[in-house]
């Protein structure tokens, strides 16, 4: 590159020289944002899975197509759960993903066992779908239903890809999106992309990162105490940070907590619960989740 009557520095990487993980990440820094893909799929028994994709986009409109690919995993060069789904019940639900439910979709990315519910641990609402078996997510603001046409494996190796050719069947679009002339609202539809690393990007604002999910199982949204599973203060992205935990604290952890400070001694003392909330949700918008469950576990 010629810049200002001088040539740059590159770095130059040889495929093959650098070990698949490493590739991977200059991959990911490199091509973004990328769209998700989050596919909701079910096993020959019915057991729904859900689990997002960045590698997706869409190839043609007559037929209208979209690929995801679920790639084999770099460290143990297994597949997900996703791919052996729709190798024998043909048929995927595609969820846009929007900001509001981004941090439920990161937590449903968590490696939990197979036949264990994503949409539950996430927090996410199952809606029947009209054409095919998997569930939509309600919380979606897009979701295409399709049936999965054919899967072109890219390799046996770890890190390889898997391209899952989906023909849409049906869209179903919220209303609130659409403009007087019946097009998506680009602004409104507030769509998220993944990047490098743990970033993410929002269309009409910027970058923002997302921790990524434990290597241990988070205990999920569904082992939550209801009072803060259905809160009407905290949002389904302030869910999904607070089930990325892998233990809540214990009885003399949060008893310290509170001993420690005053103000959250006043809002207990005045019994009120929303009060206590908001301010739990202070402590998520600074990615402080184990206070946040401190706080909210404190009365």
């Amino acid at each position: 590159m010629y810049l200002y009557g001088m040539y740059t520095s590159m770095t130059t990487i040889t495929v093959g020289d650098v070990p698949t993980a490493k590739l991977h990440g200059y991959l990911l820094g490199a091509i973004g944002p990328r769209p998700i893909a989050f596919a909701s799929t079910v096993d020959v028994e019915g057991r729904p899975n859900l689990s997002p994709y960045s590698f997706f986009n869409v190839f043609s409109a007559n037929p209208p197509i979209l690929i995801f690919s679920p790639a084999r995993r770099v460290r143990n060069n297994t597949v997900k759960h996703t791919l052996e789904n729709v190798k024998t019940v043909k048929e995927v639900v595609i969820n846009i993903v929007d900001y509001a439910m981004v941090q439920q979709m990161s937590l449903s990315s968590t490696e939990y066992p197979e036949g264990e519910n994503e949409f539950k641990k996430a927090g996410l609402t199952m809606q029947p779908s009209e054409l095919v078996k998997p569930f939509r997510v309600a919380e979606s603001p897009v979701q295409f239903e399709c049936k999965v046409t054919k899967i072109e494996p890219l390799g046996t190796e770890g890190g390889a890809g898997n391209l899952v050719f989906s023909e849409v069947l049906k869209i179903h679009v919220r209303t609130d999106l659409l403009d007087a002339e019946g097009r998506i609202d680009q602004h409104k539809i507030d769509q998220v992309a993944r990047m490098g690393c743990n970033w993410y990007s929002r269309a009409n604002q910027g970058m923002f990162e997302v921790p990524k999910p434990l290597s241990k199982l988070g205990i999920g949204v569904d082992r939550m105490p209801a009072h803060i599973r259905l809160s009407k203060t905290l949002s389904g992205n302030d869910l999904g940070l607070l089930g990325n935990i892998e233990r809540l604290p214990s009885k003399k952890e949060i008893e310290d907590f509170v001993a420690s400070d005053h103000v959250l001694r006043g809002i207990l003392s005045s019994d009120d619960r929303a009060q206590l909330e908001a301010k739990a949700k202070a402590y998520l918008a600074k990615q402080d989740v184990e206070s946040a469950w401190k706080v909210l576990l404190a009365k």
